[in-house]
């Protein structure tokens, strides 16, 4: 008794226990030696059997096609075949899988020689059929050269359709139209199939031109084209961007009785959206609803492409809600959910766009190289070099090899993360994965560098880019005029310009930005005028970063006349502001007095529409305070909160300012308390102005906090600063509190100078604390720092008038002490004499 799967019979299932892979087999006696021919419909009928691994949860089909069996051969060769006990009965899915598990480099012909089903001429079509659709090309060349050398072999159309096709989608556009002119040698006709397989190949390779060519061929030889030709040649244009010439071709095709379909309509939205043309194709959508054709996935694809492309994220977004909600008519699929990836990675909503891979994953898609590479590349946008790190990894883990993209996106987090030398080791990683850098991943290396101050290893990298072949364009030179401008050195500015002249590399807007910035930056405003002009000159159309870049720079310089140009020359240009152009607007009139016109600025940047952020408000708040309006400057600062915007350390210190210009000091401490309620770092400006309000009020109770507040951050706190709070401290008449501030701020490593001493001098004096007095002053001397001729003078003068026989004597001999070690010889000294 012999046992055979039945192919017409779902699984058995079995115990949840089982370990084995089952297939549900009838019995069948067999009642002689000979099986029964087959006719064609039983030979190639695809026979589905399913197989189910109970322990990892697998269920998988395999579709099984026998083909002509030995038993189906004529006698003489069935009787070949018997003899040889090397020819084996294989069926013709087995000898496909034996075939893809050898190399294309083996003897793939000993195993079809062994096959006796190669006497049969009807298996062939089916054999290079299962072939091709395996997609190894070299595999299916192998096969249809052997097939070619068989005795029994006949040329036909379907075979070298098969081919054709094959090659089309390899891009091997040449061997594609190498093998249209030999199945004519062979006396074999091309048919409709053969053109729209040949068209689709031509139309892969961007060559749009040559498929329109060989469609004319095609009516040539009247054979009429059918809706597939159409589509193909649509496609064939619009994945060039020509979308003017699929239209036209589009509308031939209607013009002709053959009636776009789905596919159609697919074809033409791409065709909009590869041209750039994305209003067009939402138009076109638009027509598209009011015809019987239904959208399908695909379709909606494309339209979220396009409102993404447009800006319009809210609608793109509630397509994709759509979409998920009505899963029977379109499921959203893995391009759906990464364009919405891209939505909110370009949008820098990176929670959101981490939230939609995880979506992905619960709904069971498994992400591919695209969508990995999206977050990566948002994680990175945002300097998240941590977080980028973990998706490249898990991508490896889960089976996907990273590509250029995935690596040079990890090397712009690295970058952005202030990790250029973790940068250099993925780009060395790349390379020694036997992936080629490219063009960008160069860029972003040296973007790295340079953005990190590292001005001579990014210009290594340059050098080694152009070893490797590859000639730096105009973002190179944009990034490296960036980085000279950061380092501040003027002479690689000018060498840069030189050198991409030399290259023959034509700056766009936005080098020119960059090397106006870079100018700007080290103070060459004259080079940078200079270079504007050119830019001008040579008609490099100039945007709203351009004239922020001038603007914000000649306030910098205080040249604000000048600032004040540039922007009446934005204005005659009809450039729209944004909002850094607005808010340096509004610093140029307020530091050319024109209080009126910065407050008509600002109503102007509400009423366009933008959102005041932080710098926007702070940059007011400024205008008030040298205005010296500090009611305006507190409405400001309350609009800002009303806003939900969180005021900073800077705007803070810019209120305080306002308060203590109009002599309201009493506020600043009120300030202070709100920063301190939402954790907002006092700055120095901040601190500058407690102490002002507080000599102002004499509250020298608040003095003992300033000081508390301020001992946290001595070292980087300006001397002038330190020097007005010791005044204030000194002025209160505590003076020992005074002097233990000192030592706390030498301690500290701060910086102190003549004028500090000379505070604590002035104080010490007021108070009759002489002998502190002269102690300083051997501090100074200790320390390197000279005392001024007018400090022994008022200590001299002090002893003359105030300070007792007895203690006058001890003054003067340890001046003169001090005045032997200096060499000093003041003037009271010569009175004394």
């Amino acid at each position: 008794m012999a046992t055979i799967q039945n192919p017409h019979i779902s699984t058995f299932p079995q115990h949840p226990n089982s370990k084995f892979k089952t297939h549900f087999t009838t019995p069948i006696i067999s009642q002689n030696h000979h099986k029964p021919k087959n006719n064609d419909n039983n030979a190639f009928q695809e026979k589905k059997l399913a197989s189910v691994d109970y322990d990892k949860g697998i269920h998988k089909v395999t579709v099984r096609i026998d083909g002509f069996r030995k038993y189906d051969l004529p006698k003489h060769q069935r009787l070949r075949v018997q003899s040889d006990r090397f020819q084996k009965d294989w069926s013709i899915s087995e000898v496909v899988e034996k075939i893809m598990k050898l190399n294309h480099r083996d003897d793939i012909e000993g195993v079809l020689n062994c096959w006796a089903g190669r006497f049969a001429r009807k298996n062939f079509p089916i054999l290079i059929k299962e072939i091709t659709q395996m997609g190894s090309i070299e595999h299916s060349i192998h096969v249809f050269n052997w097939m070619k050398n068989q005795k029994n072999y006949c040329a036909r159309s379907d075979i070298y359709n098969m081919m054709i096709r094959l090659h089309a989608r390899h891009n091997r556009v040449d061997q594609a139209r190498g093998l249209f002119f030999e199945m004519q040698k062979w006396r074999c006709q091309p048919n409709v199939e053969t053109y729209n397989a040949l068209i689709s190949a031509h139309g892969r390779a961007g060559q749009w031109r040559w498929a329109k060519n060989i469609m004319e061929d095609m009516l040539r030889a009247s054979i009429p084209p059918n809706r597939s030709t159409y589509n193909n040649l649509i496609n064939a244009c619009g994945s060039s961007g020509n979308w003017r010439e699929a239209l036209k071709v589009c509308k031939e095709m209607t013009e002709n009785g053959v009636g776009p379909d789905l596919v159609t309509h697919n074809i033409v939205l791409s065709a909009y959206k590869n041209g750039s043309q994305y209003a067009k194709a939402l138009s076109y959508f638009e027509l598209m609803k009011g015809t019987k054709v239904r959208p399908d996935t695909t379709t909606l694809n494309i339209v979220i492409n396009c409102l993404v492309k447009l800006g319009k994220y809210q609608e793109a977004v509630e397509i994709f809600n759509s979409m998920r909600e009505k899963r029977a008519e379109c499921i959203p699929d893995i391009v759906t959910f990464t364009t919405i990836m891209h939505m909110y990675s370009v949008s820098g909503q990176i929670k959101n766009c981490e939230a939609v891979f995880n979506t992905m994953l619960a709904e069971g898609l498994r992400p591919n190289i695209v969508s990995y590479n999206t977050l990566v590349g948002a994680y990175a946008s945002h300097g998240m070099a941590q977080e980028a790190s973990s998706i490249f990894d898990k991508m490896k883990n889960n089976g996907i090899r990273p590509d250029v993209v995935s690596y040079t996106s990890l090397l712009n987090a690295y970058g952005r993360s202030e990790q250029p030398e973790r940068a250099m080791e993925t780009f060395e990683r790349m390379k020694r994965n036997n992936l080629k850098p490219n063009l960008v991943s160069y860029n972003v290396l040296i973007d790295a560098y340079g953005s990190n101050g590292l001005l001579d290893k990014a210009v290594q990298v340059l050098r080694e880019m152009e070893h490797d072949g590859l000639q730096p364009n105009v973002v190179t030179i944009s990034t490296l005029l960036a980085a000279s401008g950061r380092c501040s050195k003027k002479v690689n500015i000018d060498s840069i310009l030189t050198a991409a002249k030399m290259r023959g590399i034509e700056l766009n807007t936005v080098a020119y930005n960059s090397a106006l910035g870079s100018y700007l930056n080290v103070g060459e405003y004259e080079k940078a005028l200079t270079l504007y002009k050119s830019m001008r000159k040579k008609k490099v159309m100039p945007d709203s970063v351009t004239y922020n870049v001038l603007i914000s720079g000649c306030c910098r310089m205080s040249n604000y006349s000048e600032a004040l140009e540039f922007l009446d020359e934005m204005i005659d240009l009809k450039i729209p502001f944004t909002k850094e152009v607005f808010s340096s607007a509004i610093s140029a009139y307020t530091k050319q007095g024109q209080l009126a016109k910065a407050e008509s600025m600002f109503s102007m940047m509400k009423m366009e529409g933008f959102q005041c952020d932080v710098i926007a408000y702070t940059t007011m708040l400024n205008a008030y305070s040298v205005g010296e309006n500090w009611e305006k400057a507190f409405a400001v600062f309350q609009e800002m909160e009303l806003n939900g915007v969180l005021p900073d350390a800077i705007a803070c210190s810019a209120l305080m300012r306002s308060f203590n210009r109009g002599c309201q000091p009493d506020k600043v401490f009120l300030v202070a308390d709100f920063m301190r309620e939402r954790n907002i770092p006092f700055a120095e400006a901040g601190l500058f102005e407690l102490v002002s309000a507080t000599s102002i009020l004499r509250d020298w109770r608040m003095i003992t906090e300033i000081i508390t507040i301020m001992e946290a951050s001595l070292p980087y706190v300006s001397v002038g600063t330190l020097n007005q709070l010791l005044h204030s401290i000194g002025k209160s008449g505590k003076t020992e509190t005074m002097i233990k501030f000192f030592y706390k701020v030498v301690t500290s490593g701060a910086e102190v100078n003549l004028a500090t001493y000379s505070v604590l001098l002035k104080n010490l004096l007021a108070a009759g604390n002489w002998r502190k007095y002269i102690e300083v002053l051997e501090w100074m001397e200790d320390g390197g720092l000279q005392p001024s001729s007018n400090m022994y003078d008022d200590i001299l003068f002090f002893a003359q008038r105030s300070g007792g026989t007895e203690n006058a004597a001890v003054i003067k001999q340890r001046v003169e002490s001090l005045r032997k070690k200096s060499g000093h010889e003041t003037t009271n000294e010569l009175l004394w004499r």
